[in-house]
């Protein structure tokens, strides 16, 4: 049966402006970095993206190594693309990196010239697609110049194979030179993707500061901490198909301590309070950064899309709310 996207889409997702520039992101993203690899149910897949589509959620981010394998995150989206949102492609914003290890050698790793465009080059076959709409260099390398690394982007944005640079992991002071660096060159930089939730805060300090002064957005990845700051671990319960009972991600069963529970307790009991759950709660405290155009989530099910949505749809964080959840993470 053929896939026909929601009349009703755009009715009630925001779309923040990314930094200063013209582009606009869903305040909901779909990332793809679990459970689109290739030993996932692909039906399970199109449902999850067909399902964030027909809700407003138009940004759809990936790497060349998601998976496993990596490089099948890629093939599979780009099948989805094909069988369902090829009719729609632009109204959605691709996105895709590269800066993790992805071959083997010297040249399928880090941010040399030739990695990044090579990447990108096999990362579009993958997905049957002539551009993306975004591109970032993954991670920050400390062997090869800075220059080179962001005039490889340059380059990528120039022959037509992104429309725009992105850069992911970079801290305060390194991603103020990339700023300076790509305005140099006149490449549109649009956006950083960072890790950022309630409880990972350095870059309220160290980098928001710098995409505010740049006119850069921001994207935030794990904005739920890989699941911690949902419902699933309340209790102290430890589900066997959660991300920490899991091998892959930074969320391990050593991390859920009695200290980490009692703070997600008490931030469920603010969340309650407010006619929320934890998990938007959560989302709606990393939205009320002024730098931050969307929240990169993970699914594995659809509806884990739509409490997403929910959230965003939902009014922001009152005074109160904002001020007991500084008490309770002053704590920590």
């Amino acid at each position: 049966m053929t896939y026909e996207a929601a009349a009703g889409r755009y009715g009630s997702m925001p779309y923040p402006h990314c930094g200063r520039s013209g582009l606009r992101l869903s305040a909901v993203s779909l990332g793809l970095w679990h459970n689109f690899g290739g030993l996932d149910d692909f039906e399970r897949q199109r449902e999850i993206v067909r399902t964030a589509f027909d809700h407003g959620v138009t940004c759809y981010d990936l790497a060349n190594n998601y998976g496993p394998p990596p490089g099948s995150a890629e093939e599979n989206f780009g099948r989805i693309l094909a069988r369902d949102l090829k009719p729609y492609r632009d109204e959605i914003v691709v996105c895709t990196k590269a800066g993790y290890t992805m071959w083997p050698g010297p040249y399928g790793d880090w941010g040399s010239r030739k990695y990044l465009v090579a990447s990108l080059d096999q990362s579009l076959k993958r997905m049957g697609l002539d551009y993306v709409d975004i591109f970032y260099h993954h991670r920050p390398d400390p062997d090869t110049p800075l220059e080179e690394t962001m005039a490889a982007l340059d380059y990528i944005v120039r022959s037509g194979r992104a429309l725009y640079a992105g850069i992911s992991n970079y801290n305060g002071e390194r991603t103020a030179a990339a700023a300076a660096e790509l305005r140099r060159l006149g490449t549109p930089f649009v956006i950083h993707q960072m890790r950022y939730n309630m409880l990972v805060r350095q870059p309220e300090t160290d980098l928001f500061p710098v995409l505010e002064r740049e006119g850069v957005g921001g994207i935030a990845f794990s904005p739920l901490a890989q699941g911690l700051l949902t419902d699933r671990y309340l209790g102290g319960a430890l589900p066997a198909d959660s991300r920490a009972a899991g091998k892959v991600g930074f969320l391990k069963p050593e991390h859920i301590t009695p200290e980490r529970l009692r703070i997600i307790e008490a931030l469920n009991q603010v969340a309650e309070t407010g006619g929320r759950t934890l998990a938007q709660l959560a989302l709606g405290w990393v939205r009320r950064q002024p730098s931050i155009a969307s929240v990169l989530i993970g699914a594995s099910r659809p509806q884990q899309v739509l409490d997403a949505v929910r959230a965003v749809e939902m009014a922001p964080l009152a005074g109160d709310e904002i001020a007991a959840v500084e008490a309770i993470l002053a704590s920590q």
